[in-house]
């Protein structure tokens, strides 16, 4: 491919790194996004996290066998011989120290949901980023399901008013809380409100949690996690005039296509498609979160 740019993972440890190059690299696929092909990667992995440690192998033995991505032995490495990143780790918990090793090459960064499990990494991820002069995004790909997209762009309705969203809530110890699977609700319900969410309050059981954000003009959201075995995402998206079901699942896009097209030109330095102040915030509600889930009171962001 002429010009395309070669692309770096680092983290082997989540299925995203095997979507996200077969997307990229195989121009067969019906959804392929086109301008970067995935070269070279850093397996990774978290000792203490099992979801993290027991699909590094496969991953790695995949994209080298199946796509001829070259393994190398450090963060630095794949810096090195790339000119864009997948910070791909699944473990939210190692990405400040992955990000302080790769910025001072300069090269733009993705970082997979979440940025950080705790708003004091994900702001020196932003100082390290500002300081070296690196672009960088990170988000779950629900934010840009074309369901959703489909439903905001749809304006006949009237302004939005409001939103609840729902998806499942399991608990992983090493990500606090929402951090785990949390986060991709609350991507879908930032993508509708925007990032001026004031305070949020967290009704929980064994079962369920539901957070009620309230936003500075007003609006209120709710994000429903649920443990009973219900594992799909979805939202109501509330207007003026009436409301629309989301349905992540209507097109048949897949939602890593539809993020990768945000990604690449990002990439290519025509900015990133999220202003990272909202990722900031999306961090710090579910700091917010985790904290009124604990003390069962309402929590200021």
């Amino acid at each position: 491919m002429p010009n395309a740019l070669r692309i770096g993972i680092i983290g082997l440890d989540t299925s995203h790194v095997t979507a996200f190059t077969q997307l990229l690299n195989d121009s067969s696929q019906p959804y392929h996004v086109p301008g970067g092909q995935v070269v070279v990667a850093y397996p990774g992995g978290s000792p203490d996290f099992e979801l993290s440690i027991s699909r590094v192998a496969g991953f790695t033995d995949k994209l080298r066998d199946e796509y001829g991505v070259a393994i190398v032995d450090s963060v630095e490495a794949v810096a090195e011989a790339s000119d864009a990143i997948l910070l791909e780790s699944v473990d939210g918990r190692v990405h400040l120290e992955q990000f302080a090793k790769i910025a001072p090459y300069g090269k733009p960064v993705f970082i997979d949901k979440p940025l950080a499990v705790e708003s004091g990494h994900a702001k020196q991820i932003a100082e390290l980023a500002a300081k070296h002069n690196v672009p960088v995004m990170s988000t779950s790909a629900l934010r840009f399901a074309e369901g959703l997209t489909d439903v905001l762009a749809d304006g006949e309705n009237g302004a939005i008013i409001g939103v609840d969203a729902y998806g499942p809530m399991a608990i992983q110890p090493t990500q606090p809380g929402f951090f785990w699977y949390g986060i991709h609700t609350v991507e879908m319900v930032f993508a509708v409100l925007g990032k001026d969410c004031i305070d949020v309050t967290v009704t929980t059981n064994d079962d369920h949690d539901l957070i009620v954000g309230r936003w500075a003009d007003g609006r209120i959201a709710t994000v429903r996690g649920n443990r009973k075995g219900n594992n799909a995402f979805g939202a109501l998206v509330h207007r003026e005039k009436g409301s629309r079901f989301v349905d992540v699942y209507s097109n048949p896009k897949p939602y890593y296509a539809s993020l990768l097209e945000r990604i690449v030109p990002m990439f290519r330095g025509e900015g990133a498609a999220i202003d990272f102040a909202e990722t900031l915030q999306v961090i710090r509600f579910i700091e917010a979160a985790n904290e009124s889930r604990a003390s069962g009171k309402t929590v200021a962001l």
